[in-house]
């Protein structure tokens, strides 16, 4: 695990490796039985294992965290909102950060309430919070003139295994719509920009323990790049 040190804030930043992988329903079939034989799931999984995750992403005008992932640049930042399943009343800010590819995440709680004004335009309460990463999102809001673009919705598997902190996630049926102005009613996302395929997540801290290694073999299939934030993008 590596730790960096972010503005706004004397707490350091988490770093952690992160591999992912697209793979075909078959292949999700064949892995998803092997791993639940080795681990267990999360917390957060419901009576079948998996959970609904619901992110609104957001960039700037020119579209620089879009530009700089599909640039492949080393330090790079992205903000969104979430919740899971139809529960709004979870709901947080989240920053992501990748440096030299690890990466790492800030996250601050918001009410239903903040989050609607957020949605409407109203930046203020931000302020009020004193909140480092709360500021920090003001500042950019207002700086870099930060918006939503984009909702990004999916199903999680997620196993984990606590040697090497590990966490083992698979993200179906990934889709978003043609407006992020439908982000707190998550049926309103028909488009599927993967098709059937899953994304595979494997995150660790410093090394990667053998039997997590066997566990998620796929034959054939190499880590890469995989954005569900860029995919989703494309109906822009």
């Amino acid at each position: 695990m590596t730790t960096v040190m972010t503005a706004g804030t004397t707490k350091p930043l988490r770093l952690r490796h992160e591999e992912k992988h697209q793979i075909s329903p078959l292949e999700d079939l064949v892995l998803a039985g092997r791993l639940r034989r080795l681990f267990p799931w999360d917390a957060h999984a419901g009576r079948d294992g998996s959970y609904r995750v619901n992110s609104l992403y957001f960039d700037t005008p020119y579209d620089a965290a879009l530009r700089e992932k599909l640039n492949g640049v080393d330090r790079r930042e992205k903000f969104r909102l979430r919740y899971y399943g139809t529960d709004l009343s979870f709901l947080r800010l989240e920053k992501k950060c990748k440096l030299n590819g690890l990466c790492g995440k800030r996250s601050a709680r918001l009410t239903l309430d903040e989050v609607q004004r957020l949605l409407s335009g109203d930046y203020r309460f931000l302020l009020k919070r004193k909140d480092p990463l709360l500021c920090e999102f003001y500042s950019k809001l207002r700086g870099s003139a930060l918006s939503p673009r984009a909702v990004v919705c999916y199903d999680r598997e997620a196993f984990l295994y606590p040697p090497g902190n590990v966490r083992i996630t698979l993200d179906r049926n990934v889709r978003t719509g043609l407006s992020w102005q439908n982000f707190l009613v998550p049926a309103a996302h028909p488009l599927k920009p993967l098709g059937k395929l899953t994304v595979l997540e494997v995150k660790y801290d410093a090394f990667l323990p053998d039997l997590v290694r066997q566990a998620v073999q796929v034959p054939g299939r190499r880590a890469g790049a995989c954005s569900k934030y860029a995919l989703c993008r494309r109906y822009d």
